[in-house]
């Protein structure tokens, strides 16, 4: 008689995103959403920036990827204050923009963890991670790009769409969260495999 063995279930990917749903939210807040963002969104973008990149946004994100991948590449090694840094980063940016997609009403905070949870699993990079691969990440990722571009532009709809409901009822549709929140999981998947560089596994095409 064979015996069935179920297979193992799938590990949780590198990269991990959910948000807590919110009961009610503020209307007062919501309708001003576009405002009380500014503060906080220009204090990420001055990390985000340096030099040149307070011009063209990207400079230091660039210089981040391109350091990591050398890091990686040369030295076959990823510090852990450097992976903790960009760990720390991708989830104050999360923070903020679970605030201005209305999924939250507290304020982003640079430091606590608030309704939004990123994590990030530091690599053994010896046993992971191929030392070449992140040369064309980047390039494999591509198919990604092309979807998230759609998906990211129904996000921006639904936020408006869910802008309309929370003024009426004080509550963000559930569908519509879980849409958003998706979106927002999907696109850190492909930012830790192509750029964090934390992962060889490719992203699944899932919002889930």
């Amino acid at each position: 008689m064979t015996t069935y063995t179920a297979p193992a279930p799938r590990a949780a990917y590198a990269a991990r995103l959910n948000v807590d749903y919110p009961a009610r939210l503020d209307r007062l807040t919501t309708l001003l959403r576009l405002i009380w963002v500014l503060p906080i969104a220009v204090v990420l973008s001055v990390l985000v920036a340096s030099g040149e990149g307070v011009r063209t946004g990207g400079a230091f994100l660039g210089g981040l990827w391109l350091a990591t991948m050398l890091m990686l590449g040369v030295r076959v090694f990823y510090p852990r204050w450097w992976f903790d840094f960009a760990r720390e980063l991708t989830r104050f940016g999360a923070r903020v923009g679970a605030y201005f997609a209305l999924l939250t009403d507290r304020y982003p905070s640079t430091v606590d963890e608030q309704s939004v949870h990123v994590e990030i699993d530091y690599p053994d990079v010896e046993r992971d991670l191929n030392r070449w691969l992140p040369l064309v990440k980047w390039l494999l990722a591509i198919p990604h790009y092309v979807i998230l571009v759609p998906l990211s532009i129904g996000a921006l709809l639904a936020i408006v769409v869910a802008w309309f409901a929370i003024l009426a009822t004080g509550r963000y549709p559930h569908a519509l969260f879980a849409y958003v929140v998706g979106v927002g999981r999907w696109s850190l998947r492909v930012n830790a495999y192509a750029f964090l560089l934390v992962t060889d596994r490719y992203p699944p095409f899932s919002l889930k």
